[in-house]
């Protein structure tokens, strides 16, 4: 080989390796392109979201710039899916967050989405929200059988009962979703993201989590805002001997054993039961001592009213004795419902008695005068010395014809028949009718008129006062 040949030679594979170098520099520098963010952004990928810029807008679909001369559309179900309020809010160079649907439809067209962008992108906040554990606003929108329901940007999250904040748990009341959730729907709310499912869709949110309040807080706050005589829903906590405790908004009040039922109960058990929800009154608020009375039967209809309507001072009836003290002896009346009232140990008789015992036994049935009707304090007191008391004579007799069920001007004849006077003409048939029914009375109205004003001179003073107080 000559000089010539060699370096003819030499030059040829220096070329040759220029050449593979130069191959080996632009495959690296289009793999590093291909790699590249340019090279995305130029290239969308299905399922990424891009930011872009309205275009135009015409008939049912969007034009939307992506950049780089790429343009894409937001047509059919994916442009119905904007909310009329939104669209109405769009115009040609807005910018607008875009999903990618398709690269490439069937016409070559690059499909893009808005609302999905937006769920995308609340997707991303809500994990973002989990991570770091920060809480934030929202409003409350709906409610199911478990919980609330509070949207995050376009989705929505679900707060179950049990992550409902203390004090909003503590105000539920009723039994059906309606009844417990209802009222909360529209309130503000502030929670934290503590799941996140995106393939499952479901997001789970919890007030209690973003809540810094204590039940002391709570207390106070009911406290606070209680007043005397309003009347609230609460749910009762527990019983005891002497009372229940019911707990309203977030703060338990006593419901006292005599608050409870106008009937008489040996054990808050016979009428309540824990969980079960009542309706109370606020009697008291005593915010030094922090405790709350509450009533049930205040609430109620007073039987006590109903039953002693027809009864009134003065009146004669019969009971039976039911206990002994050492100030007096109870007697149940014979009427309807279960009135008792107190003979007061001075009114079983005229003489002086140490004790009721030495008058009357427990069982006895014993005829009795009605010396005072207390509604207020629902006590009736009773006298037995006073049956023949001269100062009710004339009510006793005008008790006897309302007995006979008499008009006044037919009662005003029979007494005075039954006096031996003279009735009024005008009275005289009314009398006639009821002749037959009193005609015994009648016979023994003369006896019964002497008898009485013989012991009317030997009556000692004592007989006609009033009654002691219990």
């Amino acid at each position: 080989m000559s000089d010539n040949d060699a370096i003819s030679m030499q030059d040829q594979n220096k070329e040759n390796n220029q050449e593979n170098e130069k191959e080996q520099t632009m495959e690296s520098l289009l793999g590093e392109y291909l790699n590249s963010d340019d090279f995305s952004f130029q290239m969308p990928v299905a399922g990424e979201i891009r930011d872009g810029i309205i275009a135009s807008i015409s008939g049912s679909q969007i034009l939307v710039s992506v950049g780089a001369k790429s343009e894409g559309l937001i047509v059919g179900k994916e442009y119905e899916a904007i909310p009329q309020e939104v669209l109405a809010t769009f115009e040609v160079g807005k910018a607008i967050p875009v999903f990618v649907v398709n690269p490439h439809d069937q016409e070559g067209n690059l499909i893009l989405s808005f609302v999905r962008a937006v769920e995308e992108q609340s997707w991303i906040d809500a994990e973002a929200a989990m991570a770091s554990g920060e809480s934030f606003d929202s409003t409350i929108v709906g409610y199911n059988k478990g919980g609330l329901l509070v949207p995050l940007s376009t989705i929505r999250g679900f707060i179950p009962a049990s992550q409902l904040s203390l004090s909003r748990r503590l105000t539920i009341t009723g039994e059906t979703p309606e009844a417990k959730y209802k009222s909360f729907v529209g309130d503000p709310i502030t929670v934290c993201v503590i799941e996140v499912d995106r393939e499952r869709h479901r997001l789970i949110l919890s007030e209690r989590a973003a809540s810094t309040e204590t039940r002391e807080q709570i207390r106070d706050k009911v406290m606070e805002e209680l007043t005397e005589g309003e009347v609230r829903k609460g749910r009762v906590t527990s019983l005891a001997d002497f009372g229940a405790f019911v707990n309203i908004g977030g703060a338990d009040g006593l419901v006292h054993m005599t608050e409870i039922a106008w009937d008489r109960l040996v054990n808050p058990s016979e009428v309540l039961k824990v969980g079960e929800e009542v309706k109370v009154k606020v009697i008291s608020v005593d915010r030094e001592r922090r405790r709350i009375g509450l009533s049930i039967r205040q609430l109620q209809g007073d039987p006590w009213l109903e039953q002693v309507k027809n009864l009134k001072t003065g009146q004669l009836v019969e009971g039976k004795i039911t206990r002994l003290t050492s100030f007096g002896a109870f007697a149940r009346l014979n009427l309807p419902g279960d009135l008792e009232g107190l003979i007061h140990i001075s009114e079983l008789s005229d003489r002086r008695v140490e004790h009721p015992k030495e008058v009357v036994k427990v069982g006895d049935t014993v005829t009795m005068r009605i010396l005072k009707i207390e509604d207020e304090d629902h006590r009736i007191g009773l006298s037995m010395r006073r049956v023949d008391s001269l100062a009710y004579v004339d009510s006793d007799w005008k008790s006897l014809a309302a007995d006979f069920d008499l008009t006044p001007s037919a009662e005003g004849a029979t007494i005075a028949t039954m006096l031996g006077k003279e009735a009024p003409a005008e009275t005289a048939e009314s009398a006639e009718e009821v002749t037959e029914a009193v005609e015994e009375a009648a016979e023994s109205a003369e006896e019964v008129k002497e008898a009485v004003e013989e012991a009317a001179e030997t009556v000692e003073p004592k007989a006609d006062e009033e009654p002691k107080e219990n």
